[in-house]
């Protein structure tokens, strides 16, 4: 996989970080419709999917949602499959904290400067420490949110979790 600029997608805090970083990545572009129903993650995997020739059992498992959540009063990422939710209790113990709720989205937007729907792991206004589901390292590729609604980037696992300093733990449910 080569490393791909941008390009007319325009330049995200995300995509500056993984350039910074030299990290081989790809940008994929997809028109965001706010009436479809479905939640950003799996509109992302669906037009995914559809562009890429995916198969959809295969696309949901590699594109991860980026959520923020809070620990013990703490704001924390956690980065699971589209295809299941966030088990808050293991995130918790993730991060050897008690007890985790879901973040305030305003409070989740103000401190990584991205949209609901467009927070990305990487290139955040504060870095906040971070927790990718385990699953993710199956994969040779995973897809997480470029920064903004419509845009993902596909990249090794490992590379996100040496970028996010992240935890690999098991915070997901099916």
């Amino acid at each position: 996989m080569a490393k791909k600029k941008s390009g007319s997608a325009g330049g995200t805090p995300a995509t500056v970080a993984l350039e910074k970083a030299g990290v081989a990545f790809t940008v994929h572009a997809y028109v965001h419709d706010s009436a479809s129903g479905l939640s950003y993650g799996d509109e992302a995997a669906a037009a995914l999917g559809t562009g890429l020739g995916v198969p959809h059992d295969e696309v949901q498992g590699r594109v991860f949602k980026t959520l923020v959540a809070e620990v013990d009063g703490a704001l924390t990422v956690a980065v699971v499959p589209v295809a299941g939710s966030l088990d808050l209790k293991a995130l918790a113990a993730a991060v050897g904290g008690k007890r985790a709720v879901m973040a305030d989205p305003a409070d989740a937007e103000r401190t990584t400067g991205y949209v609901r729907g467009g927070i990305s792991p990487l290139g955040q206004r504060r870095a906040l420490p971070t927790v990718l589901d385990a699953s993710a390292a199956a994969f040779p590729t995973i897809f997480v949110s470029a920064g903004k609604r419509g845009l993902e980037v596909e990249l090794p696992p490992l590379a996100l979790q040496s970028l996010t300093s992240a935890t690999l733990a098991a915070i997901a449910r099916p």
